[in-house]
């Protein structure tokens, strides 16, 4: 029974690591679109959001990847991964595309610029994917408990 839940987490883990990948490979090679309101262009974050914590230069990458164990430590002792293997890959891909880019890039690949009206930090699929299951999550935690 665990084993189709596990297989459907590792295809959708899959699937956005490696669409965000081809994504973030375009800008790499130098792909760029600008509009009154939203420019897509190649920003190396080293950071995280709003480029906070980007003064631990390289350490940052070695404190998302013990957070990210522990997190999937977590997700496994708790059985989150196959009660919820669909939003759980959608989170650990994205997260791990992101660490990936650290180690392999220098910084997070972001490309996604918001200037209408106000500056928004700019971001890029995973992080949107994050914040997507953090919304899931959260939303049948909620429901969890009406």
């Amino acid at each position: 029974m665990h084993n189709g839940k596990l297989i459907k987490f590792l295809l959708v883990f899959l699937f956005i690591f490696v669409i965000d990948q081809i994504i973030k490979l375009a800008f790499l090679n130098g792909f760029e679109w600008q509009s009154k309101c939203i420019s897509l262009t190649l920003a190396i974050n080293k950071g995280v959001a709003f480029s906070m914590f980007s003064f631990l230069g390289s350490y940052l990458k070695y404190i998302q990847s013990v957070l990210i164990i522990f997190l999937g430590f977590y997700f496994i002792k708790e059985k989150v991964i196959y009660k919820h293997p669909v939003i759980s890959g959608i989170l650990f891909g994205a997260a791990l595309s992101n660490l990936f880019d650290r180690f392999i890039r220098g910084g997070v690949v972001d490309y996604v610029y918001w200037h209408c009206g106000f500056d928004f930090a700019i971001f890029n699929f995973a992080d949107t994917m994050i914040d997507l299951s953090i919304i899931l999550f959260a939303y049948l935690a909620l429901t969890k408990y009406r």
